[in-house]
């Protein structure tokens, strides 16, 4: 049998919040439907925050429940805090997620708190979420470098992400935030974190600022890790981190895996489809280079 690789598409969030331009709800449901059409099993529709701080995520729970329910997908909502685990739930959300950081500097300056006081604050999410029969899963920014103080020890990351295994969530994205980490780099980081705990419990969220997502994604195959972010189009980046490029584009993700040999369920048609509507809604060329390659050739 094939070995399969989970392709965790977070563009519908990560990607689109960091946009300049207005998106309109009607976009983003297209969008939406446009992956859930090429065979993405996993998607993060939004995120329940505050229209006020973060415009583009906007209504992401009613979103959510104009949404299809009949394709198989697991849909998931960023819920930061409890009130936003209130709206995931009142919209029938049955998987959510929080995030932290690996570093102290960046967490105070991304939610205002110390790490210690972020994980304190997702212990009533995680009673609640426990309670309602939703699954948690946590993020980890910063694992190799921070833009506020540098390299961060992988010893740091592992009990992080310890952490967050403990208190409840069932996997656990481990974020190259600014994507300034190498292959070597990232291997000492999977080394503490798999000292501590099985891969089928990690993922890996890599950005692509200096071209070394994929080098990244492919060091993180050979040890074991099975379950990847990704975001069409290449789209995201950080408000936080100034130069941080996009995600690795779920294009070139689902290129390097299905060449491999791993199974992603994904139809390759229907994702370039996707992939060239969301470009022209946002108006601008794909960075993807399976994008480009394909353009190319047909």
């Amino acid at each position: 049998m094939t070995e399969q690789v989970k392709i965790v598409e977070v563009g519908p969030r990560d990607g689109l919040q960091n946009e300049k331009q207005p998106i309109s709800f009607e976009q983003r449901k297209d969008f939406i439907v446009d992956l859930i059409h090429a065979g993405l099993k996993h998607i993060e529709v939004g995120s329940c925050v505050s229209a006020k701080w973060v415009p583009q995520m906007a209504r992401s729970d009613e979103l959510y429940a104009t949404l299809p329910t009949d394709h198989g997908a697991q849909l998931s909502l960023l819920t930061p805090n409890l009130r936003g685990l209130e709206s995931a739930l009142a919209v029938g959300c049955k998987e959510v997620a929080v995030f932290t950081a690996a570093s102290e500097s960046f967490t105070q300056k991304n939610i205002n708190c110390s790490i210690d006081e972020s994980l304190e604050k997702f212990a009533d999410v995680m009673a609640l979420a426990k309670a309602n029969d939703v699954k948690v899963r946590g993020y980890v920014s910063c694992i190799v470098d921070c833009p506020y103080e540098g390299a961060i020890a992988p010893k740091q990351v592992a009990k992080v992400v310890t952490q967050l295994f403990d208190m409840g969530c069932y996997e656990i994205s481990l974020g190259e935030t600014i994507g300034t980490a190498t292959p070597d780099r990232v291997k000492q980081v999977w080394d503490a974190c798999l000292s501590e705990m099985e891969a089928k419990y990690l993922a890996g969220h890599f950005h692509d600022t200096y071209g070394m997502a994929i080098a990244n994604v492919y060091q993180s195959l050979q040890q074991g890790i099975r379950i990847f972010d990704s975001s069409l189009a290449g789209l995201g980046g950080c408000p936080y981190a100034k130069g941080a490029a996009g995600n690795v584009a779920t294009e070139d993700l689902y290129y390097l895996l299905s060449r491999m040999g791993f199974d992603t369920g994904i139809d390759e048609h229907a994702l370039m489809l996707a992939s060239q509507r969301i470009s022209q809604v946002l108006q601008r060329a794909n960075p993807a280079h399976f994008a480009k390659a394909y353009a190319g050739c047909n």
